[in-house]
């Protein structure tokens, strides 16, 4: 009998620890997981484009095209960008680019190759964002490379090395503030923004939302968004963030068509800056109140002659519609 009696109080026990067990993840999902999850979407983390989406000369590809007679011959510029980007510069390949100019290791692309490592040695399409693509053409592995504005640390390796690069502007797009889509705040000012991550305004209450910690998220030092996030916040520093912004909501940022365009996550919404909402005709017409150029980048001593066949081609007519196909803004 006490042979069972012990028996039965180990399962009491046991179940008294499993039930112990739920209730601790159940209360640490009702207080923390579930309510993280409704603030902190995949797009306001790092996020990888599928660059299998915009290979050069695949009927599949989601690639802008356009109708021309130019074919570039002989020595083809290699070229690079910045994950935005990456639209642009492979529909710019499958338009004038002679077919089998883009290779791979193994012989096809690798969907296991977050940034595009498995491009051949030789191709002229390469895929090494925008931290490692400035080095690249400064050191002479890339012929030109498409991004927006070089960070202080870039243009100073550039110099370091002793090499002037040439930015030649081909395009608009619009530096974005994103938020969940739940939020009920649609529109910031841009001092309240700054404010925001100087940790002068710490609760979203503040700034007409609901009482709520504001978790301003910050992206990888280098990369095209947090230098337009340094030259946004210009002489104004970030401030350091309350481990309580854990339990908040968080607010992003990035460029336009990499928002809506490639991510295109609608667990998230854009706002508005100053009451300007960032649209295709409020970039074009600069009503928005950040409107950044983006550039094809190359070395003033690269002496290869299809870069400024290429350069010309992008700035023609031709070449800025498939840039408006391409989701983003034309220059002119």
């Amino acid at each position: 009998m006490s042979r069972r009696k012990n028996i039965l109080r180990q399962i009491a026990l046991l179940l008294c620890v499993v039930l112990l067990f739920a209730s601790f993840n159940g209360g640490l999902y009702l207080l923390l997981t579930r309510r993280l999850s409704n603030n902190f979407s995949g797009a306001n983390q790092a996020k990888m484009i599928d660059v299998g989406r915009y290979l050069p000369f695949e009927e599949t590809s989601d690639l802008a095209r356009v109708e021309t007679s130019l074919r570039l011959s002989g020595d083809l510029p290699v070229l690079d960008g910045a994950a935005a980007l990456v639209p642009v510069y492979a529909a710019a390949i499958n338009a004038i680019y002679p077919e089998g100019s883009v290779t791979y290791e193994g012989g096809a692309f690798s969907d296991d190759n977050y940034y595009g490592e498995n491009f051949a040695p030789d191709s002229v399409m390469q895929y090494k964002n925008t931290v490692r693509g400035y080095k690249a053409v400064v050191d002479g592995e890339t012929d030109v490379f498409f991004t927006a504005a070089p960070s202080a640390e870039q243009r100073q390796y550039a110099e370091k090395q002793g090499v002037a690069l040439r930015c030649v502007p081909i395009g608009l797009e619009a530096f974005v503030f994103f938020v969940n889509a739940h939020n009920p705040v649609n529109s910031l000012t841009a001092e309240q923004i700054r404010a925001i991550y100087a940790g002068e305004i710490t609760d979203w209450s503040q700034v007409g939302g609901v009482h709520r910690p504001i978790n301003p998220v910050t992206r990888l030092k280098g990369s095209g968004s947090q230098t337009a996030m340094d030259r946004f916040m210009g002489d104004t520093p970030y401030g350091r963030k309350s481990p309580l912004v854990l339990f908040g909501a968080s607010i992003g940022y990035s460029f336009r068509y990499y928002m809506e365009g490639i991510v295109g996550n609608d667990a998230v919404k854009m706002l508005a800056l100053n009451g300007v909402a960032p649209t295709k005709e409020n970039i074009q017409n600069r009503s928005y109140p950040i409107v950044a150029e983006f550039y094809a980048v190359y070395r003033e001593d690269n002496d290869n002659p299809n870069i400024p066949v290429l350069i010309d081609w992008l700035l023609s007519d031709e070449g800025q519609t498939l840039i408006e196909k391409s989701g983003y803004v034309r220059i002119g």
